[in-house]
């Protein structure tokens, strides 16, 4: 299968190399960043041995795309995407926390909630709530920011400001700007038939001491979206929601026995698996887009993407 697994480009005015991870991020001459979004597919903060195909192509194209449609309430670090798997944008210096935000009772909440939990990140949640439910208004619980192969980690409010990680100023501002993103992407949500149940921002400051938003928004990657069609009927009986997600990768890996955990083996995937992660994706991507996804050429990705970048890099030299 042809995917992008792993990089080792040599940019022109390339200064340095970070890996995330699914992200891989070039530093060009201190001043831009080029973003390679790779087909890695990552859960329970691991990451799967094989790529999926065309998932760095999705996830590239639907952040880029939202940046676009959210950036009169919000600035961005974005500014071109010379190549279907690849950003381009200002340097930033990005904020160690991760801006989650939950309108509903799912995931990681819901399994918190399980087991017995009603404070969420410092949050007090209500009693009697189900599964999937909808909260009374939307709660942020945020995360530290981890690296490739540890687990993020639920952090509250207080904490973050008190151990300095970001300052108060600074993160009433991260606050408010994860309220009006979210609002924003439940109303296109709503457009599409969707509900937009969760998601995770993330935030840099540029040179000039600028915050803006950073990496994705509103991918299947960081987000959880329900069909809206049915939701109400499938809560009052029970049932689990129809959902667009990578969910569904996670509930596969727990049937199998891996949650990330220590000792734990990831389970095979086989190609046959692997083409269904991939159409699911494309399927997420058509129904959270609005549109057709058309599939670039991947016979030579890395050349592709090489040659893209380069050509992007000279014309603006």
């Amino acid at each position: 299968m042809n995917t992008i697994i792993d990089t080792n480009f040599n940019f022109p005015g390339q200064k340095g190399l970070y890996k995330g991870k699914v992200r891989e991020v070039y530093n060009i001459n201190d001043n831009l960043l080029v973003m390679v979004a790779t087909d890695r597919l990552s859960a329970f903060d691991v990451v799967m041995p094989k790529g999926i195909p065309y998932k760095g192509q999705i996830l590239n194209q639907i952040a880029t795309k939202f940046m676009k449609q959210t950036e009169d309430l919000v600035p961005n670090w974005l500014i071109a995407t010379p190549d279907p798997n690849v950003a381009v944008g200002h340097l930033c210096e990005p904020f160690k926390v991760e801006m989650v935000i939950r309108g509903y009772m799912s995931g990681h909440a819901a399994r918190e909630y399980k087991v017995g939990k009603r404070i969420l990140c410092g949050v007090p949640l209500p009693e009697g709530l189900k599964e999937n439910d909808k909260f009374p208004q939307p709660i942020i619980t945020p995360a530290t920011k981890a690296e490739m192969g540890d687990h993020d980690e639920d952090i509250s409010r207080k904490d973050i400001i008190a151990r300095g990680i970001v300052s108060e100023a600074d993160y009433l501002v991260l606050e408010d700007y994860t309220r009006k993103l979210f609002q924003r992407g439940s109303e296109i949500a709503a457009s599409r038939g969707l509900i937009l149940v969760d998601t995770k921002y993330e935030f840099g400051k540029t040179k000039d001491d600028k915050i803006v938003l950073i990496d994705e928004i509103h991918t299947p990657d960081s987000s959880r979206y329900f069909y809206a069609d049915g939701y109400q009927d499938r809560q009052e009986a029970g049932e689990q929601q129809k959902q667009l997600s990578k969910e569904f990768v996670r509930q596969w890996l727990i049937s199998n026995g891996f949650q990330g955990l220590e000792g734990q083996t990831v389970p095979q995937m086989t190609d046959d698996y692997i083409e269904t992660v991939s159409d699911r994706y494309i399927e997420l991507y058509e129904k959270i887009m609005g549109e057709d996804f058309v599939k670039a050429d991947v016979v030579h990705i890395q050349e592709r993407i090489q040659k893209n970048v380069e050509r992007y890099l000279a014309e603006q030299a």
